[in-house]
């Protein structure tokens, strides 16, 4: 494992101070330390991350380029098809409509992975970053003086670099106190979680049905067992989780269509509010932002950690061309890494957005448009395959 330091730390010539402890910190702290610039990672304890992540292909290779997983299906469950499917009870309803990985000459869109396996993976992959020293210790304050960042840690002891990454999550103390601001959407929406066992198996196909309120997703998960994410009106998700584990099993089972026989809950369920925010910038000041610090979505289209990792790509290639001899060397380079990453997230947002307004809508023309696109994704191989590009993300 990497170095723990547990006492108080006493760095003066650190380059880059990670916070977060998160999956977009723990990527971020290693992906940088390749670079061989000096790498402090602060990462307090947490609450074991229980979620899954769907990670396209191109995730899977910048994982792959940082030497933090190398075979996906050893840790991964492969994702080779996808298959969506028009539940509400509207007039107007989109086709059923199957994709499949082999169309796209590829042999799965992705690998559905569980977050703490894949951050567990990750840590002895990178014994050899003798220039990385995690820190069990959160930021308590942060101030800026002349070319470097002043951290105060939980202890009382103090850290200074030129630049910090802020991989803190949607209420990052990073962005807090760096003057950069958010738009902030908060939905009706909320989003139940939970891990089932199915009497049939998913065979490598994930299955999204879209309701009136929002989509019901079922990810493979190995074997018989399947991801659930159900988004729908908070108030209706909350009152469900309250229910006895056999009448919420009976609401899964209606909600499924009983396409996979019997539904068993393997864990409980975890209902968390839906919100959007986007920052403003991504860096200023000798200060970036990866992952949720930047930018979070309704989980529609498994965008939220490819997007961050995504992030964590254009930063390491930016560390490896900037000259850190020059003492505006951090200001220089979160001022370009904004400017690269806007394009990305402004079309990963309009994209998200767009989906989940005609899932939601009931407005008649929203309803016409999105059956006629799905038609049209359905019979149209140039389409399909040009969707299968925008789903799976940038290389």
């Amino acid at each position: 494992m990497t170095k723990t330091v547990t006492t108080r730390p006493s760095f003066t010539d650190t380059d880059i101070i990670v916070v977060g402890g998160g999956l977009a910190g723990l990527v971020a702290a290693f992906g940088l330390a390749k670079s061989g610039k000096k790498i402090i990672h602060l990462a307090p304890p947490a609450p074991p991350d229980m979620r899954t992540s769907a990670l396209m292909s191109p995730s899977v290779e910048i994982l792959q380029q940082l030497d933090l997983v190398s075979d996906p299906n050893e840790i991964g469950e492969p994702l080779t098809k996808i298959r969506l499917i028009d539940a509400t009870s509207r007039l107007l309803r989109a086709p059923e409509a199957l994709f499949e990985s082999s169309e796209a000459g590829i042999k799965a869109f992705g690998w559905n992975f569980a977050n703490m396996r894949l951050a567990q993976n990750m840590l002895p992959l990178i014994k050899k970053y003798k220039n990385l020293t995690q820190i069990p210790l959160s930021a308590s304050q942060m101030v800026k003086k002349d070319h470097s960042w002043e951290i105060t840690l939980s202890d009382g002891s103090k850290l200074q670099a030129p630049l910090i990454i802020g991989a803190d999550g949607k209420k990052s103390f990073v962005r807090q106190n760096s003057d950069i601001t958010i738009k902030l959407q908060n939905h009706a929406q909320s989003a139940l979680v939970c891990d089932l066992i199915l009497e049939r198996a998913l065979d490598g196909e994930s299955v999204e049905y879209h309701y009136e309120n929002g989509p019901f997703t079922l990810v493979p998960a190995g074997g018989k067992k399947a991801n659930l994410v159900w988004v729908d009106d908070g108030g209706i998700l909350e009152k469900t989780a309250k229910l006895p584990a056999n009448e919420i099993e009976a609401i899964l089972q209606k909600k499924s269509q009983n396409l996979f026989g019997k539904l068993s809950l393997e864990t409980p369920t975890f209902v968390f509010p839906l919100s959007s925010h986007h920052a403003s910038e991504m860096g200023k000041n000798g200060v970036v932002l990866v992952g949720e610090s930047g930018h979070a979505f309704p989980p529609i289209g498994a965008q939220g950690l490819n997007l961050s990792l995504r992030d964590v790509a254009q930063l390491v290639e930016l560390i490896d061309d900037i000259d850190t001899t020059k003492p505006d060397w951090a200001k220089s380079l979160s001022s370009e890494y904004s400017k690269k990453r806007q394009g990305d997230i402004i079309s990963t947002n309009q994209m998200v957005d767009t989906l989940f307004k005609t899932l939601l809508s009931d407005f008649l023309p929203a309803q016409m448009l999105r059956m006629g696109g799905m038609w049209a994704l359905k019979s149209i191989a140039p389409l399909r395959k040009r969707a299968f590009e925008m789903g799976m993300g940038p290389r």
